[in-house]
């Protein structure tokens, strides 16, 4: 497989849709693509449910932070769901490039192929 470039920016806060953000993130970077995770919209607010080791896709978010896949979390989207402390105390990159939201454009400019989930 050639080395590809997916930006997977995940805006449903659905655990059902998520649960298929992070199968395919761990699937292609597997496979050897570069493959990065950013969380807008309603999907921010997964992170407060996700962090909590009793919930039913809490060891794939470990999994997908520990091999780097989340790049990012949108600031104002993070703020909206109430999320951006539980995203600040996983550690996890707050993006405000766009109007303090995360920006497609800096991955578009990196090379990057974007998905919408």
């Amino acid at each position: 497989m050639n080395r590809n470039k997916t930006a997977i920016f995940a805006f449903k806060g659905n655990p059902i849709c998520f649960v298929h953000v992070l199968l395919n993130a761990i699937d292609l970077q597997e496979k050897k693509g570069e493959v990065k995770i950013i969380l807008e919209g309603e999907a921010t607010g997964l992170i407060v449910e996700l962090r909590k080791p009793e919930h039913p896709l809490h060891m794939l978010y470990e999994k997908a932070k520990k091999l780097n896949l989340i790049d990012a979390v949108c600031r104002a989207c993070a703020l909206k769901m109430n999320a951006l402390a539980a995203a600040e105390a996983e550690n996890l990159r707050i993006a405000d490039d766009m109007a303090v939201h995360a920006g497609m454009a800096p991955y578009i400019k990196q090379g990057y192929e974007i998905i919408t989930l």
